[in-house]
């Protein structure tokens, strides 16, 4: 077997979690560590096809490879999600003052329309 190093990147992580297949792939291993042909059988994709997916999250250090036997057993690393999750903060903040904004402003469109006091049922 070749020995190939892998560094982690935020734009591994980001280009991993582009392909809703490996998004779902994530999704079932929250559930636990799963054999790779387990992961297969879940998807409507040949098993080439997702193990391709398991090396670029593998790549991407989403998941983890564990060998037992003639088995590889795959286990979710959410380390690498944490990066994602700062990213998103960003957007979270501009979403809730937008969404703040926009209930004050139906509310007062509402209390205009009805002639009663804004955030009053």
């Amino acid at each position: 077997m070749r020995n190939r190093s892998v560094t982690y990147s935020a734009e591994a992580t980001f280009h991993a979690l582009s392909d809703p297949t490996r998004r779902a792939v994530l999704d079932l291993l929250r559930k636990g560590a799963q054999p790779a042909g387990q992961i297969a059988g879940a998807f409507p994709v040949s098993r080439p096809a997702i193990s391709k997916h398991l090396r670029q999250l593998r790549q991407a250090r989403l998941v983890i490879e564990h060998r037992r036997g003639r088995h590889r057993f795959y286990q979710l690393n959410a380390e690498p999600l944490k990066a994602v999750d700062s990213w998103l903060e960003r957007y979270r903040s501009f979403w809730q003052a937008n969404l703040a904004n926009l209930k004050a402003f139906v509310e007062e469109e509402y209390a205009r329309e009805t002639g009663r006091e804004p955030g009053k049922k």
